[in-house]
């Protein structure tokens, strides 16, 4: 059920004063999403227009400052997330989430990609700052996620009609146990396969360019010269892989109908590995950069739909369940269990409209048909957040 939302404005003019100057302080909510820490903000706490909102929240994160010091980051990418949420217009969602990627030692605020780490926070944050009315035990939120339309139902329990973050679940990468937030993905509108092939050789390298909720390149580690077992900071040490995966990441950018990717945080790469703890795969994952101590849900999503492409690098080291759409993907500190299943439809299409023979059946290309996980959250703080004067001189 829809509330009505609440919000004090942020600062000298509150939100309706535009520039980004006015905003002394600004209501913040601090939470784990995930494998994620993010500030989450209400849109109408925060200024309208891009520009003065993203100067804003660089002052807010600490950026640009590899230590992010003067701020709320965390000096990692995986700690250095905004989510902005406000209540939606669409008939089929509750409440509208934007992601926002702040980088930690440059001036530059993305919204080129989703977060389905910070993802598991929106609909608690929703209930708590009124934009949804919890109902009963467990309240369901439906999410349009506005970086790239496609939508999320996020399920969690609400006894008493308050959020309730304690619980039994457990994910690698977080210490302790938390509620479960379940959430699940509708099939999406865009291609699977955005070039249309299981396979493409970019970069003089095999890989499968996938999109299930994150554009990801997979690639099978041993044709990089690594293991893939390597920890994240050995591999970020590796100057010639880095250049390798930077120009695999600029051509496949194109190939997937991304333009230049220079500046972006996409597509990620997910460099694959034979399981060795029981799962289906073991992944590396850049971001694009850094190495990912774990995995991203959206990026894990992608991982496992790929891996279930007929004809993709996956088929040389993956194992996939016999049974059940449930798939277990390795990472650096653990696994995450996801749930997707894949299709074989005549229509699917890549992104410049090409068509591939993937399967026996003439035209037909592959479709995630369902996509869910189990994640936890957890509200860290609330309250108000200053941050950095505008115009202040800083000296990362």
């Amino acid at each position: 059920m829809t509330g009505s939302g609440t919000g004090f404005g942020a600062g000298a003019g509150g939100p309706s004063s535009g520039g980004a100057a006015r905003f002394e302080e600004a209501r913040c909510m601090l939470m784990r999403g995930g494998t994620s820490k993010g500030a989450y903000f209400l849109a109408g706490d925060l200024p309208a227009e891009p520009a003065p909102r993203d100067d804003l929240l660089l002052r807010i994160m600490g950026s640009p400052d590899p230590r992010q010091i003067d701020g709320l980051g965390g000096a990692h990418p995986l700690t250095s997330k905004v989510a902005v949420v406000s209540a939606s217009a669409d008939p089929e969602a509750d409440v509208d989430y934007l992601f926002l990627q702040v980088g930690v030692d440059s001036s530059e605020v993305s919204d080129r990609q989703n977060c389905g780490n910070l993802l598991a926070g929106v609909g608690p944050f929703a209930v708590e700052r009124g934009l949804v009315v919890p109902d009963g035990d467990r309240t369901s939120v439906r999410i349009r996620m506005l970086n790239t339309g496609d939508l999320a139902v996020a399920d969690f329990p609400t006894p008493g009609g308050r959020v309730d973050y304690s619980g039994s679940a457990e994910i690698s990468g977080v210490p302790g146990s938390a509620a479960p937030v379940v959430i699940e993905f509708p099939p999406g509108g865009s291609p699977l396969l955005p070039t249309g092939r299981a396979r493409d050789i970019v970069a003089g390298t095999p890989v499968t360019c996938v999109d299930n909720g994150m554009p990801t390149v997979l690639v099978a580690a041993s044709s990089l010269g690594v293991t893939g077992y390597e920890t994240p900071e050995a591999l970020e040490a590796d100057q010639e892989l880095a250049e390798r995966l930077r120009a695999i990441r600029l051509e496949a950018g194109k190939l997937m109908g991304l333009g230049d990717v220079e500046n972006t945080t996409v597509p990620k790469l997910s460099l694959l590995a034979q399981p060795s703890a029981g799962g289906a795969v073991m992944t590396r994952t850049f971001i694009p950069v850094r190495c990912h101590t774990s995995i991203g849900v959206l990026g894990a999503a992608s991982v496992a739909a790929g891996l279930r492409v007929e004809g993709g690098v996956g088929e040389s080291v993956a194992r996939l369940p016999e049974h059940g759409d449930r798939m277990r993907i390795e990472h650096p500190t653990g696994f995450l269990d996801i749930e997707t299943a894949v299709a074989y439809e005549e229509t699917a299409v890549g992104t410049h409209g090409e068509t591939a023979l993937a399967h026996d059946a003439p035209g037909a290309l592959p479709v995630a048909r369902r996509t869910a996980v189990v994640r936890t959250a957890r509200k860290i703080f609330d309250g108000t957040v200053f941050p950095r004067p505008a115009g202040a001189a800083h000296h990362p």
